[in-house]
């Protein structure tokens, strides 16, 4: 269990799943920078995190912008959209008779994608959620709105280990103000902290690796 103080931004673990230095130096060492896509980014959520959004259209409430915290997994942030769907198998609401499941949905700019990074994120806002309400969630979905697709997430124990993992991680390299070293990958290109970054300098040679170039020169 983590203390309140202890608690790293949940959005984070879609950074550290992309890549472990992005998340550092982001949320250790502080360093942002805005692109077309952040920008756009931005603007996807930004009618998600309304608060002021309440809507009741049928069997389906749904609230937006809602505050979450785990300190099983020490982490705090908000969920762009919670729907809490009629279920007898549900939780009770404040100001609404029966019992409702909730689900959270996460709004993403681009269009879905075959690495975990979206998934992990939306895992770990139910997880937050089943600690805070004393429920259980097995589905959640992702919004994508470069095609405007819905895509539901099995919340499985897989899903659910990874996330744990790499919190536990994340709070580590947290707590030693590690930031790994760089390493060059295609996503590089569109990431906006790249020059903060640099991470051509994972082209440099070691010291072992330029002893054995010189020895080999010499031989």
């Amino acid at each position: 269990m983590y203390s309140e103080d202890e608690l790293l931004a949940l959005s984070g673990i879609q950074h550290y799943s992309f890549c472990p230095r992005q998340w550092a130096l982001i949320h250790i060492e502080q360093q942002w920078a805005e692109n077309v896509l952040t920008v756009q980014g931005d603007l996807v959520h930004k009618r998600a995190h309304d608060r002021a959004i309440r809507e009741k259209r049928g069997n389906t409430i749904t609230v937006r912008s809602l505050d979450v915290h785990s300190y099983v997994l020490g982490f705090a942030g908000q969920c762009d959209v919670i729907e809490f769907v009629a279920s007898d198998s549900g939780i009770p609401l404040a100001g609404e008779s029966g019992l409702w499941q909730p689900a959270p949905v996460e709004y993403k700019r681009g269009k879905s994608k075959r690495v975990a990074a979206d998934r992990l994120q939306l895992c770990a806002q139910a997880i937050c959620l089943e600690e805070m309400l004393c429920c259980e969630i097995e589905e959640a979905f992702l919004y994508y709105n470069q095609t405007h697709s819905r895509e539901s997430v099995e919340l499985t124990s897989d899903l659910r280990a990874e996330v744990t993992a790499s919190a536990a991680e994340m709070h580590r390299l947290f707590e030693r103000r590690h930031t790994p070293v760089p390493k060059k990958q295609a996503a590089c290109r569109s990431c906006s902290i790249k020059d903060a970054c640099l991470p051509e300098l994972s082209k440099r040679e070691t010291v072992s690796e330029y002893y054995a170039r010189r020895i080999g020169e010499l031989v």
